[in-house]
């Protein structure tokens, strides 16, 4: 009896496979950090982000907020208890944002 090798074109194939599919796919969302607006506060004040993240505003406060960029790029609707905003960060660079109904609110996103 002779032992068979397998076909190396095949083995290379089936490696390939393998890795494409153990791989992250290019199409899953980038990651997502959460501010939380809680007692007419941002929290943190300050959020790191790497170009491409998302933040997610959830307010848990009992009153009525926004989330506005000093720049313009976003601005969100009024957010009552419970709702939540997005926004993605694409370029890199630091983002002040504020509180549309209460203005001394404020916080920073970096973007890396």
């Amino acid at each position: 009896m002779r032992a068979t090798r397998p076909n190396s074109v095949l083995t290379a194939l089936a490696a390939t496979v393998i890795i494409f599919l153990s791989a992250p796919s290019g199409l899953a969302s980038a990651k997502e950090m959460r501010v939380t607006i809680s007692n007419f506060t941002f929290e943190p004040q300050t959020t790191t982000i790497v170009r491409g993240e998302t933040v997610r505003f959830v307010n848990s406060d009992d009153m009525v907020h926004t989330v506005v960029a000093a720049d313009g790029s976003f601005r969100s609707e009024a957010l009552d208890t419970g709702d939540s905003f997005t926004a993605t960060f694409t370029k890199p660079g630091s983002f002040t944002y504020f509180c549309g109904l209460h203005p001394f609110m404020k916080g920073t996103i970096v973007v890396k």
